[in-house]
């Protein structure tokens, strides 16, 4: 809500600019109307366009409407009210704006208006998902006309293959109801122009959003596929059973009682003030530098700050004043980010970057030979295979966004849980020379990735694993001969843990 001496301050602007304009009017409605002509036609250049007459430039009318357009535009733009607007709102005032039919700005109307449109956020919520629906496409037999399903399709999202940004405010629509369901912060109107823009790069690739609770795909036709996670398609029919209780059949307004694997929510997605920022300064392809906005600095310092400290987590440098480098190009990596929400859950997939002093000498001892070929399973952004020769080395990593950074790097890339893959590999009779890994250490999982590598270490080959110190002398691998580093302590950022490198050469 603004505060009231602000629209005071508005009020007394628009009835000072007003009087302005009657003096203009009243001053060239006489003669001096003619004198115009000359300044008119003597000051238009050589260029040679229509002369506009005096009398058409000061008609009172026109003057007055653009008037109150402003100061309406500039009273909305006090409040969030846009924010939480539904799209058809927006489009309502957006049209009443540019066409100049808005209200008089007389100082009752305007706290009647903004006392109404603050009041009816609750109701705004309803409206939303209601135009949700409203908006799915009535030529695919997809969309059920009796409820939100899993998948829903719309259409008309493209203008001649430019993104229709009214049409995708019904996008920003659905993820603004999904984040209000999952106690997240909502994108501002018009946030998801920038998304949009990012699908038409990946035309019917399946692009998964906001933690995990929408995927997307867009055609060239200018349809958009969207599927939302099963709790929300719930969600959104009891809202909209509320509107219509006795349109809405029952299976539509009963709870899902089984999650679907596919729908998995990841980590609590970023807050949307962040990823604003990030799409905001999202560099063109092949630039390996990308520039925080001042303005932003100025704006939103604390998601500004958080900002940098993604972009540190992908890999950025941070330069100064906003500015970061990487030794990658980081577009596809950002558009990850911005699509998703979220940076790989730590706590997940236990990602801790390996040191590089563990690298280095894990490397060493490894003693990789000018045609051997090797392995980085859980590869997470590539600590190890930095330091391994690119067109011989396979990456495998479960993370979406860190397979984009490992492509970025030139890496052949596998987006596989390890574990899983590796079956597949073994059937296949993969093997390699060198295996490095630095595995997840919770819950057994550095054993479970030690066993599954052996697997794939061919004879006279290397397996190099970083892991808890507490293993150390304690693994056996039938075939293999084992030696261990020293203990690193406090080597990994963030944690206290302490490893020690083993190395397992298959006999």
């Amino acid at each position: 809500p603004s505060c009231a001496d602000m629209i005071d301050g508005l009020i007394g602007q628009y009835r000072d600019m007003r009087a302005k304009i009657e003096q203009v009017v009243g001053l060239f409605d006489g003669d001096l109307g003619n004198v115009v002509y000359y300044f008119v036609e003597g000051n238009k250049g050589r260029g040679g366009y229509s002369s506009i007459s005096a009398e058409r430039i000061f008609r009172r009318d026109g003057a007055i409407a653009q008037l109150n357009a402003d100061f309406w535009s500039q009273t909305l733009a006090l409040t969030d009210v846009l924010d939480c607007m539904p799209q058809k709102r927006r489009d309502e005032w957006n049209k009443s704006i540019t066409e100049k039919t808005t209200p008089e700005f007389e100082e009752s109307t305007v706290r009647a208006t903004l006392e109404t449109l603050l009041g009816s956020r609750a109701k705004f919520l309803a409206e939303r998902v209601d135009g949700i629906f409203r908006n799915l496409s009535g030529e695919h037999v997809t969309n059920s006309p009796m409820g939100f399903g899993k998948r829903m399709i719309m259409g008309y999202m493209l203008n001649y293959s430019s993104v229709c940004y009214e049409r995708a405010g019904y996008i920003n629509d659905l993820r603004a109801v999904i984040a209000k369901f999952m106690g997240r912060d909502e994108p501002k109107y018009g946030g998801s122009s920038r998304l949009m823009e990012m699908l038409r790069e990946r035309w019917g690739e399946w692009v998964t959003i906001d933690g995990g609770a929408i995927r997307i795909r867009l055609y060239k036709k200018g349809t958009a596929h969207l599927e939302v996670h099963p709790d929300m398609a719930w969600r959104l029919n009891s809202i909209l059973a509320s509107l219509y209780p006795m349109a809405i059949p029952s299976e539509f307004r009963t709870k899902p009682k089984k999650r679907i694997k596919t729908f998995a929510m990841m980590g609590r997605p970023l807050p949307f003030a962040v990823i604003e920022i990030i799409a905001a300064c999202r560099p063109r392809r092949g630039s390996y530098s990308v520039q925080l906005g001042y303005s932003d600095k100025e704006s939103h310092p604390v998601a500004w700050a958080e900002a940098g400290r993604v972009l540190e987590m992908i890999g950025g440098a941070p330069t100064g004043n906003g500015g970061y480098e990487f030794g990658y190009d980081p577009h596809d990596a950002l558009d990850e980010i911005i699509a998703s929400g979220c940076l790989p859950d730590q706590q997940a997939h236990q990602f801790y970057p390996t040191p590089e002093s563990v690298a280095q000498e894990a490397i060493a001892m490894a003693d990789i030979g000018q045609n051997d070929s090797c392995l980085e399973p859980s590869a997470g952004q590539g600590g190890l295979a930095e330091f391994m020769p690119k067109d011989r080395t396979t990456c495998i990593e479960i993370s979406a966004l860190h397979c984009k950074i490992l492509e970025a790097k030139g890496f052949k890339t596998v987006k596989a849980d390890f574990l899983l893959w590796v079956d597949g590999a073994w059937n296949r009779g993969e093997k390699f020379d060198v295996v490095m890994m630095n595995p997840p250490f919770a819950d057994g999982r550095a054993r479970a990735h030690v066993d599954a590598a052996a697997l794939l270490v061919r004879k006279g080959g290397r397996l190099v694993a970083v892991l808890p110190a507490s293993m150390r002398e304690k693994v056996t691998l039938t075939g293999f001969v084992i030696t261990w580093s020293s203990v690193f302590s406090n080597e990994f950022a963030g944690t206290s843990v302490s490893v020690a490198i083993m190395k397992a050469e298959a006999v």
